[in-house]
């Protein structure tokens, strides 16, 4: 099989440590930089992954979207809350027919995309990941990190596509699955980050500490159940063990600060829209109530305005 080129469109934790690896077994991988640009530039990146320490010293690093070739597979690896800008950010990666692979959290990112790209060439996938960037072009991969991934069309060609990405990540040390069944992968991730990520913001704790105390424990079990029902609702066929199962991954994992309580510490927006908005009225939609999850992200809105 061919290598497909890949361009990273946030090369932070999550882009930053699934290009490297892509590059570091023979991918042409090209990544947009914001603060680290130079420095990446001059130094590469060094990962730390329980996949393999490495370091990459050579790295085609881009400053600007406009500057990046046309590539196979534009990877997007952003925050939601800064997708208003992807039309742009997509525009030359994507020239020549390329698909674009949206690894972000929440419900409804495809169907965003859709509104200016081709839905056919459209593909969208959740990572089980605890990944930080530590510093300037150095990743620390803590635990986990399986992609699983579909497209948002379903049809023999886009599953193909799929199967050839998910064979080349593979090839490169990465953990992945290609799914026919998006909706279902979204709403499964959905019902770790509604609940880890909100409360982790709303009781300001880690996932051990929520995991470890019995109050927490129990509205964790509460609110995965109440996102596992609107999930069925919403035509997701996720098995029921799912709901010890993401409380059991949670205990398994190592200590770990959500990307969401890392933004609100940091003073960052919190992506509220995708993870707990978006499903909130998919669900009511759908003739399922989420009172509990309508309540965390009440204290979250308040949460963030509080802080300016």
């Amino acid at each position: 099989m061919i290598p497909k080129s890949y361009a990273i469109i946030g090369s932070g934790a999550v882009g930053g440590l699934y290009g490297s690896m892509l590059a570091r077994h023979g991918h042409s991988v090209h990544f947009l930089m914001r603060s680290d640009y130079e420095f990446v530039q001059q130094n590469g990146w060094t990962i730390e992954s329980p996949w393999g320490d490495f370091q990459l010293p050579r790295v085609n690093a881009y400053s600007s979207a406009a500057e990046l070739p046309p590539c196979d597979v534009t990877i997007v690896a952003t925050k939601s809350t800064g997708n208003d800008a992807l039309p742009e950010l997509l525009r030359q990666s994507t020239s020549q027919g390329g698909v674009v692979l949206i690894l972000q959290n929440g419900l409804g990112v495809e169907q965003q995309v859709a509104e200016f790209f081709d839905p056919q060439r459209i593909f969208g996938g959740c990572c089980f990941l605890c990944s930080n960037k530590v510093g300037p072009g150095h990743i620390k991969h803590l635990d986990f990190g399986r992609i699983v991934f579909g497209p948002l069309l379903t049809n023999a060609p886009s599953m193909e596509t799929a199967q050839q990405i998910c064979q080349q990540m593979s090839g490169a040390g990465i953990d992945v699955q290609a799914s026919d069944d998006l909706n279902m992968v979204r709403w499964r991730k959905l019902m770790w980050n509604i609940t880890f990520n909100g409360l982790s913001v709303a009781l300001d704790a880690s996932t051990d500490q929520l995991i470890h105390d019995p109050a927490s424990l129990a509205l964790s079990r509460d609110i995965i159940t109440e996102v596992y029902q609107a999930a069925r609702a919403c035509g997701a066929d996720i098995a029921e063990h799912w709901i010890e199962k993401t409380i059991d991954n949670t205990r398994n994992m190592v200590p770990y600060d959500s990307s969401m309580r890392l933004d609100f510490l940091a003073g960052r927006p919190m992506e509220l829209d995708a993870i707990l908005a978006k499903p909130i009225d998919v669900a009511k939609q759908a003739g399922a109530a989420m009172p509990k999850t309508e309540m965390l992200l009440q204290v979250l809105t308040y949460l963030q305005a509080a802080k300016g």
